[in-house]
């Protein structure tokens, strides 16, 4: 074996023994330790990926750039799992007491146990078809108390509930003040309206509402102070007043750049992070901060 190689085999035992000791001791904050698992898995030699979930580092996700692609082999996330996580832990601290609530998450069971040893964790799901959940839950009528969450990360499940008023209503009185609802929905325009068909997502479950920018102001008519995250590529083309180039018909970028306000939005990754960790096309990444003020 030549000598770079064994150096690199070292450098990859050592990374292994670190982060393995570094999660047993539960040090500093846990959301961002990497998994001993995704460190074994790691090649840190040429690596241009890095999924912020699991720590996992490589020579590239798998699949495409697309919020519904760009796979960890590790943990399973795709991209707009990891934007939603990365916004988490890029605009609120670390409290490993803290209630969190997932609602719907589609990543499996190792994730949601150590998504447990990292804060005070639950999974929900409405209907259990897709996602099992710990509980069942509507968000137009959430079954816990007033001021009980922390936390609320929901990916993709707002635009299946016909009350949108009421959820957020209801979202709004299960946080605590000062917690924070990481909202994160398709935004395939510029205005809200229901579909013109039936429109179903890859779970078979109906969308009620395609949102838009206009989203922003419904959350804060639930109370809640609301800021729209976005990467720097995304708000820099709004700036510019200039779209993206888009094939799929999920989305019409178009119009939905033509209501986008630069003044509106707020940059949680640059364009390095955004090459990093996947979130790309910048357009599929618009993750609301829902903040119950204290």
């Amino acid at each position: 074996m030549l000598l770079a190689d064994r150096l690199i085999d070292k450098a990859h035992a050592a990374y292994g023994r670190v982060a393995l000791l570094r999660w047993k001791a539960g040090k500093g904050d846990l959301r961002t330790a990497t998994w001993p698992e995704a460190a074994g898995r790691s090649s840190l030699t040429k690596s241009d990926a890095v999924c912020n979930i699991c720590g996992w580092r490589g020579r590239g996700f798998k699949g495409v750039a697309h919020s519904e692609s760009a796979l960890c082999p590790t943990c399973g996330s795709i991209s707009r799992d990891r934007f939603l996580y990365w916004c988490w832990t890029r605009r609120t601290g670390y409290d490993p007491t803290a209630k969190v609530l997932e609602t719907s998450p589609r990543l499996d069971q190792t994730y949601r146990d150590k998504m447990a040893e990292r804060v005070d964790y639950t999974s929900s799901d409405y209907d259990e078809s897709a996602h099992k959940g710990a509980m069942r839950l509507d968000l137009q009528d959430i079954a816990l108390p007033d001021n009980t969450l922390d936390i609320v990360l929901t990916p993709h499940v707002l635009e299946h509930v016909p009350d949108t008023d009421k959820a957020l209503s209801e979202l709004f009185r299960v946080m605590k003040p000062g917690g924070h609802v990481f909202l994160q929905i398709p935004l395939p325009q510029s205005k809200t309206a229901p579909p013109t068909e039936p429109e179903y997502h890859g779970d078979n479950t109906l969308v009620y509402w395609r949102f838009g920018w206009d989203l922003a102001d419904m959350i804060r008519s639930a109370g809640f102070v609301c800021d729209v995250l976005v990467t720097s590529e995304l708000r820099d083309a709004a700036l510019e007043k200039r779209s993206f180039q888009y094939g799929g018909a999920d989305c019409d970028v178009d119009d939905l750049m033509s209501g986008a306000d630069p003044d509106a939005m707020t940059v949680v990754a640059d364009a390095s992070q955004a090459e990093r960790h996947g979130f790309r096309p910048p357009f599929q990444f618009v993750t609301f901060d829902c903040h119950k003020p204290v």
